[in-house]
C-alpha cells in the first residue's frame, strides 16, 4: 500500500512536487523545469498508475484516498494526505478533483517503436493549443488510434492541461516526433501506410473516397493555418470533410474524430 503522509504546512517539501501549478515561470511540469508530469483526479490518476509513466507521489484528501485505495494496493508511491484549504494554497488554486499525481518523464519513444504494430495514426503539425491537443488524445484512444506523431511547432503533450483535457489518454496512447520534418514522413510510407492530409480544399478528395490504404496516417494542422504545403506535397492525397455551404473547416480535434470514425467505419 501507498505509504500515507498526513501533512498540513504547506511550506513542507513533500508538497514540493505540485507547488505553484499556476505560476508560469516555477510549474514543475515545464519540460525546461523540474520535468514533471502532473495528472488532476481520480479517473487521470488511475490511468497513470496503470502506465509506462512511473509515479512519484499523490497529494490529496481523504475522499479520493478511499476512492484510489485498490488503485494503489502494491504501490510504492507516498501520499499526501491533507485539506482542500492546504492543497489550495500549496497548488495556487482550488482544485476540484481533490487529488493530484506527478511522475518522472520516461525516455522519448522512438518513430519506429511506435510504429511497429500501429495500422491508424494521426500526424501533427503546428497543433499548439494545449487543449485541442488534449482532446486528440481523448479521440485517438476513444476510436482505436494506434499512435500520434508530432511534426514541428507543436504543443508539449505532458502539460498539465494537456493531460487534463485527455482524461489521462495521453499516458496511454503512444506518441513519437517526426524527424526532419517534413522529409521524414518517408519513415511511415516505407512501412506502408498511406499519407493523408486532411485539408478544407474543395477540390480535394471527400475523405470516404480518400482513405483506401491497409495503414493510414492521418496528417492534421492547427486551426487557422491548417497544414503547410510543405507537409501537404510529402502526402500521398488531400482529403475533405464535406462540409455544408457557408462553412469550411472544424475544430481540429473534431475534425480528427471525424477522421478517426470514418477509419473505423
Amino acid at each position: 500500500m501507498a505509504v500515507i503522509i498526513e501533512c498540513d504546512d504547506p511550506s513542507a517539501p513533500v508538497f514540493d512536487d505540485f507547488r505553484e501549478l499556476n505560476s508560469s515561470d516555477r510549474r514543475p511540469d515545464l519540460p525546461s523545469g523540474k520535468g514533471l508530469v502532473i495528472g488532476e483526479g481520480v479517473l487521470v490518476a488511475q490511468r497513470l498508475l496503470g502506465s509506462r509513466f512511473r509515479p512519484r507521489a499523490l497529494l490529496g484528501v481523504q475522499r479520493r484516498l478511499d476512492e484510489l485505495a485498490d488503485d494503489l494496493a502494491g504501490v510504492d508511491v507516498p501520499f499526501v494526505l491533507t485539506t482542500a484549504e492546504v492543497m489550495a494554497e500549496v497548488v495556487g488554486f482550488h482544485l476540484n478533483r481533490g487529488v493530484l499525481i506527478s511522475a518522472d518523464r520516461p525516455p522519448a519513444l522512438g518513430l519506429d517503436e511506435v510504429l511497429a504494430e500501429a495500422r491508424t495514426v494521426a500526424v501533427l503539425e503546428g497543433v499548439n493549443d494545449h487543449e485541442n491537443l488534449g482532446s486528440m488524445f481523448r479521440n485517438a484512444a476513444g476510436l482505436g488510434v494506434d499512435a500520434v506523431l508530432f511534426g514541428d511547432r507543436c504543443a508539449d503533450p505532458l502539460y498539465r492541461r494537456s493531460v487534463r483535457v485527455s482524461m489521462g489518454h495521453v499516458l496511454r496512447v503512444p506518441f513519437a516526433r517526426v524527424p526532419d520534418w517534413p522529409r521524414g514522413l518517408d519513415a511511415l510510407r516505407q512501412q506502408g501506410f498511406q499519407l493523408i492530409s486532411l485539408t478544407p480544399d474543395p477540390t480535394a478528395l471527400p475523405l470516404s473516397q480518400a482513405m483506401t490504404g491497409e495503414k493510414v496516417a492521418v496528417l492534421l494542422g492547427a486551426e487557422g493555418p491548417g497544414l503547410t504545403e510543405h507537409a501537404m506535397r510529402a502526402t500521398d492525397v488531400r482529403a475533405r470533410i464535406p462540409m455544408a455551404p457557408g462553412t469550411d473547416s472544424l475544430n481540429v480535434a473534431t475534425a480528427a474524430a471525424m477522421a478517426f470514425y470514418e477509419r473505423v467505419r
